[in-house]
């Protein structure tokens, strides 16, 4: 990997602070500094941190030597930098004595920071929002139209969003969907309160997974649409906008700029393309989106088949048996039955039994009983079931093969007939079969899916699609309806090797 070298090899000694023998004081100074820091009062006298630290109350008896000797060895260690207080002496003597200021690196600030935002954090966060896929399509083809216009500032400028709304993206994402396959998540989901959600998160899941289709697909259209020699000058562009923003710090040269730039292009067409055969990013979040969708209702189902489950009925039916057998007259029992069971949905567990007679007029009342056997629900030993033996269906899967090859065989035919063609445009035709719109179809998408509007078939041939200048558009019959398109011309020829 060229982005690891030996300098990612060596020792921290930036965070030796986090675990020394006198963390508790290191930390202290380091955070009283970080605040500081954050009020734009950049550096601190022995003097100032001492009394800062007394203020707290967590270090009592703390000495103005030892917080010099705690600031000296941050020092050594690389948390902080130190400069002589030449404004406060007010003789030689005091000059000798060589009085420090401290101020934090930039190393530090981060380590801090990176604290800070620990403190802060309750679960994994993120969020599945579509708007940043919308902001890189629009971005995309700015620079697919405008990459040359494009002044080195605004390219840079350009840059900028386009890595941050697709790093937000990433970010986001990842840490949404380790928040809801977490434990504690899967924890919430065997509970009933679950259920009170379940809805607003398959929708939410829902909403996401509608905008990765439609503006991944854009994504991936206009990034196999730009040019190397586009993608080139752009980042060449944005490299100089970046190099003209003066930077104390980074004294990279332009090549080496350059190459960090260009695997971070080839990381965005990875997320929405794929390498080397792989799916892209956009189909496996899109995959683990529905099957997260799937396993909420899955869940939710199984929790209200086990609510279900759990009550018993026992108690009401036999109340409502000894009520039906109190009553005088077969009026009364149509009468309670209505108000009992008309109110509910039925549910059938078995079909119609066998009727003694085919007439009409004939009241269930007045048919014969069916018995039907209910096995027990124990945690016993469950009856074997019957096996039945394994079909063959050698002569269906035969058939299925062999109708699989003559319509890939007629598909070659239909290929073969437009390639003799030559060159032809749409208007030229009246009425096609439906197997001629499906290729020309085909043809139509994967040319204009490339920058020359060109492609090469199996066969050989080359093919290239041109689009009417004027809009031209040309009404075509088929046997399943008409169909309007565009006059499209192709262009059909094979090399000669």
């Amino acid at each position: 990997m060229p982005s690891i070298g030996p300098e990612h090899l060596r020792p921290l000694s930036e965070f030796k602070y986090l675990n020394a023998e006198n963390v508790s004081r290191y930390r202290l100074i380091m955070r009283i500094f970080y605040e500081n820091h954050m009020r734009l009062r950049y550096w601190l006298r022995p003097l100032d941190v001492h009394g800062a630290v007394l203020e707290t109350g967590l270090i009592p008896g703390y000495t103005v030597e030892q917080c010099e000797q705690d600031l000296q060895v941050l020092h050594e260690w690389g948390n902080l930098e130190c400069q002589q207080d030449k404004a406060k002496s007010t003789s030689i003597e005091e000059f000798k004595k060589k009085r420090f200021r401290y101020q934090m690196t930039a190393v530090a600030v981060e380590i801090e920071r990176l604290l800070n935002a620990l403190e802060q954090v309750q679960g994994y966060g993120g969020e599945l929002d579509a708007t940043p896929l919308e902001t890189i399509a629009r971005i995309l083809r700015d620079i697919r139209e405008r990459a040359q216009e494009m002044s080195r500032a605004e390219s840079f400028a350009v840059w900028k969003e386009l890595m941050d709304r697709f790093r937000r993206l990433h970010e986001n994402a990842v840490d949404y969907y380790a928040q809801i396959s977490s434990a504690k998540a899967e924890a919430l989901m065997q509970t009933e309160a679950f259920l009170a959600f379940k809805e607003d998160l398959r929708r939410y899941l829902q909403q996401f997974a509608l905008g990765l289709q439609q503006f991944g697909a854009q994504i991936e259209g206009t990034l196999r649409a730009l040019s190397s020699d586009v993608v080139e000058a752009f980042l060449s562009s944005v490299t100089w906008g970046e190099m003209e923003i003066p930077n104390l710090e980074d004294r990279r040269e332009f090549d080496e700029r350059m190459v960090a730039h260009r695997e971070e292009w080839r990381s965005l067409e990875g997320w929405f393309i794929g390498l080397d055969g792989d799916d892209s990013e956009v189909v496996k979040l899109e995959r683990a989106t529905k099957e997260a969708i799937g396993r909420v209702v899955r869940q939710a189902l199984a929790l209200q088949e086990q609510a279900r489950a759990g009550v018993s009925r026992r108690r009401d039916l036999s109340y409502l048996a000894r009520w039906f057998m109190s009553l005088d007259s077969i009026a009364e029992a149509h009468r309670l039955g209505a108000a009992v069971f008309g109110l509910y949905v039925p549910r059938h567990f078995q079909g119609e039994p066998p009727r003694s007679t085919d007439s009409a007029d004939c009241s269930m009342w007045d048919e014969a009983p069916v018995f039907r056997a209910l096995s027990p629900k124990t945690r016993g030993p469950r009856q074997r079931l019957a096996v039945s033996p394994v079909r063959d269906r050698a002569v269906q899967k035969a058939k299925a093969t062999e109708a699989w090859h003559q319509a890939q065989a007629n598909a070659r035919d239909v290929e073969r007939r437009w390639l003799r063609e030559g060159t032809f445009s749409m208007a030229e035709f009246d009425e096609l079969t439906v197997e001629d719109r499906g290729l020309l179809l085909q043809w139509v998408s994967r040319a204009l899916s490339r920058a020359d509007r060109r492609f090469r078939s199996p066969e050989g041939y080359q093919i290239r699609v041109e689009i009417p200048e004027h809009g031209e558009r040309h009404c075509i019959v088929f046997s399943d309806g008409e169909m309007e398109m565009p006059n499209f011309k192709f262009y059909i020829w094979r090399e000669h090797r």
